[in-house]
């Protein structure tokens, strides 16, 4: 695990990160808030690129709670049998839009804790749907963001939520809203597990990782 990098390079390396893009956007398709809620808690041990191709005709006929009630758990089984543990995730997400359609009138609430008490959906869910729907600087740690954080010193932590509070206290305000999209890039694209791709990276000559390569 690096120390955490000082302030004036956390603010050089995420100035390079918006240069390079300056409107990061998650990769899960959806159409609103309710299908970015289900799309992130398809998207648990699965990629991004198979949950978008399980969801792109389940949201044509069912992007909202009543729909998915009314097409039911075999319906939506039907459509998610690509995705790992999609009798589980089906299950989750009927019971999620049942609750939607009797606490929230259909609507998906704005708090991280009503958030939360959606079945399937844990913080990190929460936080992207906070994040990329509600425009609220919440940081969602993945895989990706573990091991950039605590490989480069942006954000080191011995778990997700210390990983998280890393970049909340750390990362220059300014930069908050689009953080976790240019980590979850760098990571997925960049800053791989196996043989990160030190030669392309953005942030190269300001991250003290000791077995850069070539």
């Amino acid at each position: 695990m690096a120390k955490q990098l000082p302030y004036e390079t956390m603010r050089e390396i995420f100035t390079r990160f918006r240069t390079a893009e300056g409107e990061p956007k998650g990769e899960l398709e959806h159409v609103n808030a309710y299908t970015l809620v289900v799309a992130v808690a398809l998207s648990a041990q699965a990629t991004d690129a198979g949950v978008n191709r399980a969801t792109r005709e389940l949201f044509k006929i069912a992007d909202t709670p009543e729909k998915m009630l009314a097409l039911g758990e075999e319906g939506l089984t039907e459509h998610i049998r690509t995705i790992g543990l999609y009798r589980n995730k089906a299950k989750n997400v009927i019971k999620l839009s049942r609750i939607l359609v009797e606490e929230h009138r259909g609507e998906v609430p704005s708090s991280r804790a009503a958030l939360m008490a959606l079945p399937g959906v844990g913080r990190k869910t929460a936080n992207v749907v906070l994040n990329m729907w509600f425009h609220f600087p919440a940081q969602a740690v993945d895989t990706h963001i573990f091991r950039v954080g605590n490989r480069t010193g942006i954000a080191p932590g011995r778990d997700v939520e210390a990983v998280e509070r890393a970049i909340e206290d750390n990362v220059p305000v300014e930069f908050q809203l689009h953080a976790h999209h240019w980590l979850i890039l760098h990571g997925r694209y960049i800053c791989v597990a196996r043989k990160p791709k030190c030669a392309a990276c953005l942030i190269r000559d300001l991250c003290p990782y000791e077995d850069k390569t070539a």
